[in-house]
């Protein structure tokens, strides 16, 4: 197995004593490290208190061992930070440099404190600051791609410390020295080899040990790879490597001359995998996405990627699920070694395949949850058995556990263009899957990131109904944000979109979404309006059911303004409406809020009798909290008019009543993740 101290671009934190002990060399640079902790800074020299987190800075290659530094760092010191340690890689695999406000947002989901849907990075760098404002944490920022990502990060807190990893000096941050890492010493580089060829072969021959060291010019990537070939070779000498490395000096790196000899001495079907792999979104693979890329079975996949696990080419990340993941410095190496292997249309064709299962295993784990369906579980049990969960629990986990590599599949999916049909499948059953088994709130930030990558695709490729349905999602989610304002913009463009597609749904739904904003914005006139516009469209498409409710939404608005006649007459029109469709509950809540409007208008007599009628409603529902709610608007208003005693008994009834229904929720027992469903941009189900 990979050593993890010294993992070309390590993600995992050593946190078991066990492990200490297992790091190897940079003694020197771990001393200048702590040091640096407890150096005295510019702030304090000059007699004021640091104003924020103190930054260490390890600069070096990819594949130096930098990662592994950090994460021995952590180690060393995480037990005086007793609130933790919180991590975030701040570039893809590729190099591509991460946004602040996904680093942020992470940051917070590790916290627990979740942040609002569609933020921006201000915004999501302001709640990072002020939830660690009062804890003592260790934050490692892995590669990051400039000060300016660092910065937004920073807590102002000195009682937190920061350790950042970069190619090079962060400049513009104040008060920073970097730590620059060369290579290991010699010493330490030949132990890095003998962890995988086991002590005899070095012993018998030092001296090819140690210039297979010196040619690898101690880099630790370059010795992993270069163990991992003579770990899977025990009749190989230590000089027979050695030798191929003089032959083959070439003008590449060192990491990645080792990774072409290994790639070369791999059977076929494995190098073309490892090649294939440089395709895995975040360079994040479970068997399941090596399989589909490979185009073999999950379980030959799972032996390939343990192999290569043993060759130092992965790294398994440590979760509940099988999981691996591609060193950063081998990602761009094997991303060359594929276009010189694989034709474009290969390529393309294996991205296509693992986007499929990608999607067919998000369709599995929706299905799982709908037990009630018989068209889901004829679905599910059409499914081939590799792609089934044995149920909700665990497609939930494979759901969690899966989740960044899910996101950056759907963003890579978009960003390819040519697979725009499997990117808007793969969003559309991502955004099913995590509502059933999230819930709507709990995964607001993920579904607004996903209704964005829907936007890009539809305007893309000119499709107006997949444009409407995106702009009324991110409307939905900026309004319950607090974001009315932007929500309004969402809704009016989604208005144009759903006018352009001549797609009534998204019309009609636009129009009473546009009212809805300006209701919240206290314009109740231009809320009536769109409300009636509304319900025009519904009332011509013979949709009675929302125009019932939208009769409601203008007498809502018309109570606002203080028109209590025109609010009256709308209110009598929805409870007239409800009651023609046989919908007791609705009807029920509409007679409460007549009897409120009532009540304001003055006519406490009629407010007193519909607030009766809605009571016996409520019942028939068998809606308590309603029947509850009312028994105290009637005992308002028996006080008002002067009887106490009548007023008593409602008071009484209704506390009866709520008591009653705790005891009920109490007992219940607890269910599954909230299952309802928002409208997706694909109609595929």
């Amino acid at each position: 197995m990979t050593d993890q101290a010294v993992d070309p671009d390590g993600v995992r934190l050593l946190r078991d004593a066990a492990d200490e002990g297992r790091f190897l060399g940079r003694t020197r640079e771990l001393k200048e490290l702590r040091a640096d902790i407890e150096r005295a800074g510019l702030d304090t020299l000059s007699g004021r208190k640091a104003p924020r987190a103190r930054v260490l800075l390890i600069a070096g290659r990819p594949g130096s061992g930098r990662s592994a530094l950090a994460g021995e760092l952590v180690r060393q010191v995480a037990d005086r930070y007793p609130d933790g340690v919180l991590r975030a890689r701040l570039s893809e695999p590729d190099g591509t440099r991460v946004p602040v406000e996904r680093a942020a947002r992470e940051l917070l989901d590790a916290l627990e404190t979740p942040a609002p849907a569609g933020a921006d990075a201000d915004e999501l760098g302001e709640a990072l600051r002020t939830a660690l404002a009062d804890r003592r944490v260790l934050l490692l920022l892995d590669d990051a791609a400039d000060a300016e990502q660092v910065d937004a990060l920073l807590p102002d807190n000195p009682d937190c410390l920061a350790v950042a990893v970069s190619s090079g000096p962060l400049t513009g941050i104040a008060d920073v020295r970097p730590c620059t890492l060369g290579g290991l010493d010699t010493k330490s580089a030949v132990e890095v080899l003998s962890r995988f060829t086991g002590s005899v072969r070095v012993t018998v021959d030092p001296r090819a040990a140690e210039r297979l060291a010196e040619q690898c010019q101690g880099q630790p990537a370059a010795l992993v790879l270069a163990g991992g070939w003579l770990a899977a070779r025990p009749k190989a000498a230590v000089a027979d490597l050695a030798r191929q490395l003089h032959t083959d000096p070439g003008q590449d790196t060192v990491v990645s001359r080792v990774l072409r000899l290994v790639h070369a001495s791999l059977p076929a079907s494995a190098a073309r995998t490892l090649r294939l792999l440089s395709l895995a979104p975040a360079g994040l693979i479970d068997p399941h996405t090596a399989a589909a890329l490979a185009g073999c079975s999950v379980e030959s996949a799972h032996a390939t990627l343990d192999d290569f696990v043993a060759h130092g080419l992965l790294h398994t990340v440590a979760s509940s699920l099988p999981q691996y993941e591609v060193p950063c410095c081998l990602q761009p190496l094997l991303s060359a070694l594929a276009e010189d292997h694989e034709r474009p249309a290969e390529l393309r064709l294996a991205r296509a395949r693992m986007l499929e299962r990608t999607v067919r295993l998000l369709q599995s784990c929706r299905a799982i949850t709908e037990t009630d369906s018989l068209l889901a579980r004829e679905k599910l049990l059409g499914m081939p058995r590799a792609l089934r969960f044995p149920g909700p629990r665990a497609a939930a986990d494979w759901l969690r556990v899966r989740r960044p590599a899910l996101l950056a599949c759907a963003r890579l999916a978009v960003a390819d263009g040519e697979l725009d049909t499997l990117a808007r499948r793969l969003m559309s059953q991502l955004v099913r899957a995590m509502v059933a088994h999230f819930g709507t709130q709990a995964a607001a930030s993920d579904l607004y990131d996903i209704h964005g990558l829907v936007l890009d695709v539809a305007e893309r490729r000119n499709l107006p109904r997949e444009r409407a349905a995106a702009l009324l999602n991110l409307g939905d989610l900026d309004a319950r944000t607090g974001r009315t304002a932007d929500a309004l913009g969402r809704y009016r463009d989604a208005l144009d979109a759903g006018r352009e597609a001549n797609d009534p749904y998204a019309t009609g739904r636009a129009m009473e979404s546009v009212g809805g904003a300006h209701l919240e914005l206290g314009d109740y006139d231009r809320a009536a309006d769109w409300f009636g516009r509304a319900l025009v469209e519904r009332l011509a498409r013979g949709e009675h059911e929302d125009a019932a409710r939208l009769y409601g939404r203008i007498g809502a608005a018309h109570t606002y303004a203080g028109r209590y006649g025109e609010a009256l007459r709308n209110w009598r029109a929805a409870v007239a409406g409800h009651r023609r469709n046989g919908d007791v509950a609705a009807q029920a809540r509409a007679l409460s809020e007549l009897a409120r409007v009532q009540e304001y208008a003055g006519r406490l007599d009629e407010s007193l009798r519909t607030c009766q009628e809605a009571v016996d409603w409520a019942r028939r529902a068998e809606d308590t909290r309603l029947q509850a709610a009312l028994h105290l608007r009637l005992a308002d208003s028996f006080e008002h008019l002067g009887d106490p005693a009548s007023a008593a008994l409602h008071r009484g009834t209704a506390e009866r009543m709520l008591a009653e229904e705790a005891l009920d929720d109490d007992s219940e027992p607890e269910h599954g993740a909230n299952t309802c469903e928002i409208r997706s941009s694909s109609a595929e189900d």
